[in-house]
């Protein structure tokens, strides 16, 4: 007989920590579903996240370098689904929910807009003073409101848990708002390792594609960033030398292995020490659980320094996304004037959301290419990469 999801519940109170976030304890959803029945709320969140168009744009959205740059480079989906697998790798140490963990990393970036980070800039500038622009809460706005599958609600009817993650997921890069339905001061831990995923994706992965795409040079990270000398050596100590490809790998590798490492260790310290005996007691403490030491995080801040010096300002970088997000501009201003343009759905929304936040909506889903594409059939004019 196959598992269903009362079993599935039960193995996870047998199997997991206290102060896990239980998927038979959820505060369940906005609109009453039947619950489902080979599958644990959380999977199931995880599969509406996969099968959302929005899931699906990441794929041509950027990550630092513009989409087209190389077939190698990361997008924003690749990124996501790193973020999630090292997730689950750091809640599965734990003994804490893998699924929900994996959920809220899937989703952590759904709301992001085309170009990155200069991109949502542009647009919260284009939205200050009508509610402003930040991806976190656009990643909100997506799974409660924007996605359009089922056909008693709108969005995609996730669960409290994965929400209130979406909610409060906050990076070195990110600084989303407050929400009253998520007040409390703190996130379950499965969100606080979703937090963490992605910093250790984003700094360790953009060194490779840093590498990769020629911006970076090892002997100048071996020589300014300690994290990467550390693992260089251990590298050669137990490999001697090796192809290039090779070699780079087994560094990053290293290094993601180092940074979980940390996280697993000094988490746990600190969940014990605050003796925490339920998910909810964790949303209650002032400060995260969920952390590198004090040692590592300063290694850490050292790496990103040098990492927005030489990567992310690097004018080969840099200049391009300045350019491309010149176009963002272009076509919000287009769209106010030309309102019937926005696509049939997103003229729906006209008279509940406003104009302005129906332009931005409809802007910040739309891919790089896309972006492009439609500067191009607007205003005649082919963008250029490089």
């Amino acid at each position: 007989m196959p598992r269903n999801r009362e079993e599935l519940e039960q193995i996870e109170r047998q199997t997991l920590a206290p102060f896990a976030q239980f998927s038979g304890d959820t505060r369940g959803r906005e609109h009453a579903e039947a619950p489902p029945e080979m599958r644990t709320q959380y999977q199931r969140d995880r599969d509406r996240v996969i099968h959302s168009r929005a899931f699906r744009r990441l794929e041509y959205k950027t990550q630092v370098f513009l989409n087209g740059t190389g077939d190698h480079l990361r997008t924003r989906l690749t990124h996501t689904m790193e973020v999630a697998a090292i997730s689950r790798n750091i809640a599965s140490a734990l003994r804490l929910n893998t699924d929900l963990a994996e959920t809220i990393a899937l989703a952590h970036d759904l709301g992001h807009s085309p170009f990155g980070h200069k991109g949502e800039t542009v647009l919260a500038q284009l939205m200050k003073g009508r509610g402003g622009f930040e991806h976190n809460q656009h990643s909100l706005r997506i799974v409660e409101f924007l996605e359009q599958k089922y056909p008693n609600f709108s969005g995609l009817n996730l669960s409290w848990e994965v929400r209130e993650g979406l909610a409060k997921h906050h990076t070195a890069y990110d600084h989303p708002g407050k929400r009253k339905d998520f007040d409390a001061k703190n996130s379950s831990l499965e969100a606080q390792i979703a937090n963490l995923a992605d910093e250790i994706t984003y700094y360790s992965h953009d060194l490779d594609d840093g590498l990769d795409s020629g911006l970076l040079d090892e002997k100048e990270l071996t020589k300014n960033i300690r994290v990467w000398a550390h693992a260089e050596k251990l590298v050669r100590k137990e490999y001697g030398k090796l192809p290039d490809e090779s070699r780079r790998y087994i560094i990053i590798r290293t290094i993601i292995d180092m940074q979980i490492k940390d996280v697993v260790e000094n988490s746990e310290r600190l969940i014990a020490k605050a003796k925490v005996q339920s998910a909810d007691d964790v949303r209650l403490c002032a400060k995260p659980l969920v952390q590198h030491t004090p040692e590592r995080s300063k290694l850490n801040l050292e790496m990103r320094k040098y990492l927005y010096k030489n990567l992310y300002y690097n004018p080969v970088v840099h200049e391009p996304n300045l350019r491309a997000v010149k176009l963002l501009g272009k076509l919000f201003n287009y769209f106010l004037t030309h309102p019937k343009e926005i696509g049939e759905s997103s003229r729906r929304r006209l008279k509940k959301v406003g104009l302005h936040r129906t332009v931005c909506d409809y802007i910040a889903g739309m891919t790089d290419r896309y972006v492009m594409l439609e500067c191009e059939r607007i205003f005649g004019k082919k963008f250029e990469i490089k």
